[in-house]
């Protein structure tokens, strides 16, 4: 029976030759990269220092911080916090990388998204590194181990293999995939376990749409997401990959915990209504339903592919008078691009808003809601006052259906702007 490529990446980083699902082991994370964020990583700094006693990193190449929340800063106590941040970087020699873009897109950039790497985080949406055959995982508080010593414990996760077969219609895009998973498994489909995507249709998906999916794997109770790497993978990570491992991709003969079939050939443009992200519907019931604001963006969204069917459905056109539309490219590489090719002006002569790179419109620090308002956005939760109002609601779509949205003032189908 051969192995998944979990169970290869774990057996490399706890110094084995194998490991199996449920083996208990000490696995040396390849990196650890974490954002600054109150109660997270000052509270790292700190017990490092008075708990463990630890005043110099042993390996300070082997980490990397982000300081992409509260950016801008709006209070004295958040320019404190990165402050303290900086400070640590340096006299740890730890890479800090400053208003780049939000981290988990920036950590691929920058080469983290090594395939066959082993990668730590105390978010869970760090897993979209696993677009590139990367396995990212959340350990949310726990990650302070990953701090204090060489290694952190875990126990070797299950896989669920998920077969994608068909290629997806104008207009439907890798948002719409996730979510119809989501809707087909269940929320507690890959509970505790690796989400592993692959098939045919697959093929048809492009980088930044596997982002998408393995970014958001969470919602399915998933630590984490991967996609066996692959020429179009490769060849973006192998310009940039801080480590050249040998490839690692799962056996033909791996023990999976489930094997699913999805068909997405089929597959309309869906929409997640509030106010949890399990609730997947399709787009067309709600057509015609009053919105107010849309927010394309976040670690799950923002990337050029999403950029680029914004700019097509608003070109020529205007946004609605009195719709807040905010788009927010992933990272600063990618807010170059879309300049570049003409999409930021497009955006903004179609009446949106178009900002630097930020976490803070997605968790509700930026443009927060009034009560009874209702946005349609490309965030990662659609939870009660996730956008900062407990009387709004979200509705997460793909961002085609959020420029449409703009356009008409109220939830519609984009592809009849294609």
């Amino acid at each position: 029976m051969g192995y998944t490529l979990a169970e290869k990446v774990l057996a490399r980083v706890s110094g084995r030759d194998a490991v199996r699902a449920g083996e208990e082991v000490m696995a040396k994370p390849d990196f650890v990269v974490v954002y600054d964020f109150p109660g997270y990583t000052d509270v790292i700094f700190r017990q490092m220092k008075e708990d463990f006693g630890i005043d110099r990193l042993a390996e300070p190449e082997r980490y990397a911080i982000f300081i992409d929340h509260m950016v801008p800063v709006a209070t004295a106590a958040e320019e404190q916090l990165h402050i303290q941040t900086r400070e640590w970087c340096q006299a740890h020699d730890v890479p800090l990388y400053e208003r780049r873009g939000i981290g988990h897109q920036v950590a691929a950039e920058l080469g983290y998204a090594s395939p066959g790497a082993f990668v730590v985080h105390f978010d869970g949406h760090i897993s979209q590194l696993g677009a590139f055959g990367t396995l990212a995982i959340g350990l949310r508080r726990n990650v302070l181990e990953a701090f204090v010593r060489e290694h952190v414990s875990l126990k070797v996760p299950h896989t669920t293999r998920i077969n994608l077969t068909g290629q997806l219609q104008p207009g439907v895009m890798a948002r719409d995939v996730f979510h119809h998973i989501v809707r087909v498994l269940g929320p507690s489909s890959c509970r505790f376990q690796v989400m592993e995507v692959g098939g045919p249709g697959l093929d048809g998906i492009s980088l930044e749409g596997r982002q998408v999916i393995c970014g958001l794997a969470m919602f399915t109770g998933a630590i984490t997401a991967v996609v066996n790497a692959d020429a179009l993978s490769r060849a973006y990570t192998d310009p940039r990959a801080r480590l050249a491992l040998p490839p690692v991709t799962s056996d033909p003969d791996a023990e999976y915990a489930a094997v699913h079939e999805i068909d997405i050939g089929a597959l309309e443009p869906v929409i997640v209504v509030p106010p949890n992200p399990a609730n997947t519907r399709n787009l067309a019931d709600h057509i015609g339903m009053e919105v107010q604001a849309g927010y394309l963006g976040s670690c799950a969204s923002g990337r050029l592919e999403d950029l680029r069917i914004a700019a097509q459905i608003l070109k020529g056109r205007r946004v609605r008078d009195g719709f807040s539309l905010h788009v927010i490219p992933t990272s600063q590489e990618i807010m170059a691009r879309a300049a570049e090719e003409g999409i930021i002006s497009t955006l903004v002569e179609a009446g949106a808003f178009t900002s630097s790179p930020s976490c803070d419109y997605c968790y509700g620090r930026i443009a927060v809601l009034s009560s009874g308002q209702r946005a349609v956005s490309t965030g990662t939760l659609n939870v009660t006052g996730r956008m900062g109002n407990p009387d709004s609601e979200i509705y997460l779509c793909n961002a085609a259906a959020v420029a449409a949205a703009a356009l008409e003032g109220r939830i519609a189908d984009p592809r009849k702007y294609l």
